[in-house]
């Protein structure tokens, strides 16, 4: 009978290419969430101006404003309409962006986040009408408050590990455990703010360092309790924040180092900003400012915390050992 001669070995697939590679994860994608991450942060801005010129039932209706799709835009209207029209465009980006990766991105948590954005924002939309139908309650308000900056940290996950460099990093246990509880610290400074604006305390405590003259003023009544306690926990996150940056320094990666250097210096603005609120009496301006730069604060930190996680690594596949091109002779 003839010889017959093994068959050469198949090879093994080849592991999925790095991100940004050809054939990788596309970088539109990633601009993309970019884009929809600071349009976030400019929906935060413009709920804030509506609460800081207390513009919010200058619109009495919803979903329509004064019973059409444009109203004139004067007065507070400008600021309650012009935040719904920012509030639709981010809508629409959050709509593209969860299609977008639902059909091109291969991680499954990822395009599961992409959803629950677009959840969140469709859950965001109906808190803000039925803070408008109920005449502005203070539960609703706070919970809308809040949801918006819950969903501005998933625009920046998103953001971030949709980057092409973000597999190609290493991570931190140590700044990932500081940078979480720094974030965490922050969404409660958020929500300590959020009730204390729609309680209108932020004057309860009228001066500054001080508080009514003394270190610690009379808490017999919730304005000042909640105010005071505004101020007491921004040392506890501005402490976090320091030890966040000098766990950073010693983990010798400095791509986490540089940002967090940013989150110290946003702290830095951001206490200035809350100082300047106070001592200006609530200035629009100022007041906004310091609810932008508290979402901005919370945004890097969350940055931080997933830019330090550990990544998993592909590894290249080793080719199995060459089979010996015996030849078997059959009798």
């Amino acid at each position: 009978m003839g010889d017959v001669r093994s068959a050469p070995a198949r090879s093994r697939p080849s592991p999925l290419p790095p991100s940004g590679a050809k054939g990788g994860r596309s970088v539109a994608i990633h601009r993309f969430a970019v884009l929809t991450a600071v349009a976030t942060l400019g929906l935060i801005f413009a709920g804030g101006l509506v609460t800081s010129t207390e513009s919010g039932l200058s619109v009495p209706d919803w979903p329509l404003s004064y019973g059409r799709l444009m109203p004139p835009m004067v007065g507070g209207v400008r600021y309650e309409h012009g935040h719904r029209m920012v509030a639709a465009a981010v809508g629409l980006l959050t709509v593209i962006l969860a299609v977008w990766l639902w059909k091109r991105e291969r991680r499954a948590w990822v395009r599961k986040l992409g959803f629950i954005a677009l959840v969140a924002v469709i859950a965001q939309a109906i808190l803000g009408g039925l803070t408008v139908r109920f005449l502005l309650p203070t539960p609703i308000s706070v919970a809308h408050a809040c949801l918006a900056q819950a969903f501005f940290c998933m625009t920046v996950v998103l953001a971030v590990v949709t980057s092409p460099r973000w597999e190609r990093g290493s991570g931190s246990r140590a700044v990932t455990h500081l940078a979480n509880v720094t974030a965490s610290a922050v969404f409660l400074q958020l929500l300590i703010g959020a009730v204390m604006r729609h309680n209108k305390a932020g004057l309860a405590i009228p001066d500054f360092p001080s508080s009514l003259g003394r270190v610690i003023p009379p808490l017999d009544s919730f304005p000042v309790a909640i105010a005071f306690a505004h101020r007491a926990w921004a040392l506890v996150v501005a402490l976090l924040v320091f030890a966040t940056i000098a766990a950073a320094g010693r983990s010798g990666r400095s791509g986490l180092r540089r940002t967090a250097i940013v989150l110290g210096a946003i702290v830095i603005v951001q206490i200035a900003l809350g100082a300047s609120t106070v001592l200006s009496g609530r200035g629009v301006a100022i007041t906004t400012a310091h609810v932008a730069t508290g979402a901005l604060l919370l945004g890097t930190a969350v940055a931080l915390a997933v830019g330090s996680l550990a990544r998993p690594r592909l590894t290249a596949v080793s080719s199995p050992p060459a089979v010996d091109r015996k030849v078997l002779a059959w009798k």
